[in-house]
């Protein structure tokens, strides 16, 4: 039977009292929960699988770990995490990790995660970004800033995956008639969606930028993914600049367009994420029909997963 929305509304507030940053002992979460200790132990034992302060304890080791990554000093991460000396907090770090706090790495050698029975785990605020080669870091709170990256690393994954198919697999139809919009062209093959999914970003640029009108897209699969990583620091970089602008309602004219066209920046942005999740939705259906394992962790089309894994939750 499944926990009515009741239930659900209720392990949440107890997970909250669980994480809460002033709630230190097992009291605190309780009293923070309007519960008793002893209630509170059973519900959330209950509930989650795990009892609170080994929950709390786990994930603020696994928060410790993603500062340690990120190089923190083991000092610091030790009384933030809530120790009372560096000796205990290195003492749990290894219990629970099996090696030393000084020993965690760099951010992507090791995942900061540890075994939950949950599925509850400390989750950064940040995820890798880069502009133009140049690593940063973007807010994981900036919805449109993971899902840009996001296409974009899943359209690599696609052609990387679709190196593992021949000539005529690629250029086979399979969907026969098909086109996305009335003024793309035919998407029947694999190498027709995946030149719209790499390149249709280009008149956008081009339209933004007052350039000319590109040449047309290429469909062999080595100039993809050279077109691919020629577009995609372009692309991220003037859509960082225009969220960084708050210039989501500015408009251009495209004239490019015949007769030329105004469209909001706001628009063209969510033009092309739209058609871009419908194309690779669609390449990994004529992968798999043509040969290609899809359910392999680097081909996950779910952005949870994709963050989890660039943010240290593999």
């Amino acid at each position: 039977m499944s926990a009515s929305p009741t239930d659900r509304d209720r392990l949440r507030q107890l997970l909250d009292a669980v994480l809460a940053d002033d709630h230190g002992s097992l009291d605190a979460m309780a009293s923070g929960a309007y519960s008793s200790p002893f209630h509170f132990v059973r519900q959330v034992r209950r509930g989650a699988g795990e009892a609170p302060v080994a929950l709390r304890r786990r994930v603020l080791l696994e928060r410790a770990a993603w500062l340690l990554q990120r190089g923190e000093s083991v000092t610091d991460v030790a009384f933030d995490s809530g120790y009372s000396s560096v000796d205990g907090f290195s003492r749990a770090f290894n219990r629970a990790f099996g090696h030393s706090p000084g020993r965690m790495g760099a951010a992507g050698e090791h995942s900061h995660w540890l075994p939950a029975p949950n599925g509850i785990h400390f989750h950064s605020p940040t995820v890798l970004y880069v502009d133009s080669g140049s690593p940063t870091t973007e807010d994981a709170g900036n919805v449109v800033m993971l899902m840009i990256r996001h296409d974009l690393d899943d359209t690599e994954a696609l052609l990387d995956a679709a190196k593992g198919i021949d000539a005529d697999a690629w250029a086979s139809p399979r969907l026969n008639g098909h086109q996305s919009l009335s003024w793309s062209g035919p998407e029947e093959t694999l190498a027709q969606v995946m030149s719209h999914a790499v390149a249709d970003k280009l008149p956008w640029l081009a339209t933004i930028r007052g350039d000319d009108l590109p040449p047309p897209a290429p469909t062999e699969l080595g100039d993809l993914v050279e077109l691919h990583r020629e577009i995609a620091p372009r692309w991220l970089a003037l859509v960082r600049d225009i969220d960084r602008r708050g210039a989501w309602q500015d408009s251009v004219i495209d004239a490019l367009c015949d007769p030329p066209e105004s469209f909001l920046l706001s628009q063209i942005v969510s033009h092309v994420l739209t058609f871009s999740a419908h194309r690779r939705l669609l390449a990994r259906w004529m992968l798999r029909d043509a040969g290609v394992d899809v359910t392999a962790p680097t081909l996950d089309p779910d952005p949870i997963m994709w963050h989890r894994k660039h943010s240290g939750g593999f």
